[in-house]
């Protein structure tokens, strides 16, 4: 164990993060690091996702200190490796941490830990232990994650099933620590800012009242594995959905092309279906809010839809997410169009089937992950409060 004592300098926390599902999830941990004294906080971003990752840097009032600005259209896995690995690392050995702080399972993440490695620097791994068993569903992520479980010094996982599947790979039951997801604690602070400052979140207004009286599907949609067949078939799905009156869907539109493409020529112009550009944190949360409904391929908002109660499509073969499948909030649908349409029908004319999944227990967190995180922390390091 490093041993650090109070009368030395706070221990200097690396952490790495590059797209906007990361930053969400640890700019709640960044605000604890800065606000405990024993720690001192140095910010790295590799931006790879740009304009998606500055917004949340905006709202949660997190300035950089190091941006290595990666992302060029149409990068490949292992050019994007190759620039993370060599940025970081110069990153580090200009900073000099005491440990380096990695969250989930980006191609950014898997390059900090590995950086941090090559270093005998200890990594502190944020949501660590999801699985999905199956090395391309989600691709590149399962192996991310994995990478990193094999290096990490600390597995702070969100629930006790993730803990469970890092302790079934022989990691050492005192390395791994139940938390609870920090995408909670992200989702109650910014709701507690909307609540102050309404005007962060009122840019959906218009589509609101438009929309008046239909019952919102919320969509996301950006993993690689369903580039190309999957798009076509989630886009055919909604097209089809959307001939409902009583529907209306709202889907912000990732900025890869990949997405782009197959929903600009699906769906543009259908009078129920608005394609907006990608919503900066109070937004999403805003539109969370206002769905009954929320049709994903994402990690994250498995875990934040239900907080607020809305049940959950997730549209993929299988997820790392157990628990919300498990614990009744999210249902796995794949792409197959008539499988998303005939699931979310049910959802919208079941009233029992929707308030079962809507009523169910979270099995995500209660806000309070990041003090659990810095506390940690603090005592793997060694020092006293």
């Amino acid at each position: 164990m490093n041993q650090l004592s109070a009368k030395h300098r706070p221990a200097r926390i690396l952490t790495i993060f590059g797209t906007r599902p990361e930053a969400i999830k640890l700019f709640p941990v960044v605000h604890a690091l800065a606000a405990d004294p024993r720690l001192e906080p140095v910010v790295c971003v590799s931006a790879q996702h740009r304009q998606m990752l500055d917004q949340v840097l905006e709202i949660a009032s997190i300035v950089p200190d190091h941006d290595l600005d990666v992302m060029k259209p149409d990068q490949s896995l292992d050019a994007l490796t190759a620039v993370l690995l060599t940025g970081l690392g110069s990153v580090m050995d200009e900073v000099q941490p005491d440990r380096v702080m990695v969250q989930g399972d980006t191609a950014t993440a898997m390059c900090g830990a590995l950086a941090a490695y090559y270093r005998k620097i200890p990594v502190d791994h944020v949501e660590a232990g999801l699985r999905s068993y199956n090395i391309y569903h989600p691709w590149p992520e399962e192996v991310n994650r994995k990478i990193i479980g094999s290096i990490a010094s600390l597995h702070l996982a969100p629930t006790e099933t993730a803990a469970g599947a890092l302790r079934k790979e022989n990691v050492d039951p005192a390395r791994v620590h139940v938390t609870g997801n920090t995408v909670i604690d992200a989702l109650h602070w910014v709701t507690a800012r909307i609540g102050e400052e309404p005007a962060l979140a009122n840019g959906l207004a218009e589509l609101e009242a438009r929309f008046a009286g239909k019952r919102v599907i919320g969509v996301t949609s950006h993993r690689r594995e369903n580039f190309g067949d999957g798009m076509a078939g989630i886009a055919e799905a909604i097209r089809t959905i959307a001939q409902r009156p009583d529907v209306a869907v709202i889907f912000p539109v990732h900025l890869n092309p990949n997405v782009r493409k197959v929903m600009n020529a699906e769906l543009a112009g259908l009078d129920n279906v608005a394609l907006i550009e990608p919503l900066d944190y109070p937004h999403f949360a805003r539109l969370l809010d206002v769905a009954e409904i929320m049709l994903t391929d994402s990690g994250g908002v498995q875990e934040e839809a239900p907080a607020l109660g809305k049940p959950v499509l997730v549209m993929r073969e299988t997820t790392e997410r157990p628990e919300g499948v498990a614990a009744g909030t999210a249902k796995l649908v794949g792409t197959d169009a008539a499988t998303i349409v005939t699931e979310i029908s049910t959802l919208l004319d079941d009233k029992g089937a929707y308030e079962a999944m809507a009523r169910a227990h979270n099995p995500f967190g209660d806000g309070k992950a990041s003090a659990r995180i810095v506390e940690l922390l603090a005592n793997e390091i060694g020092i006293e409060a």
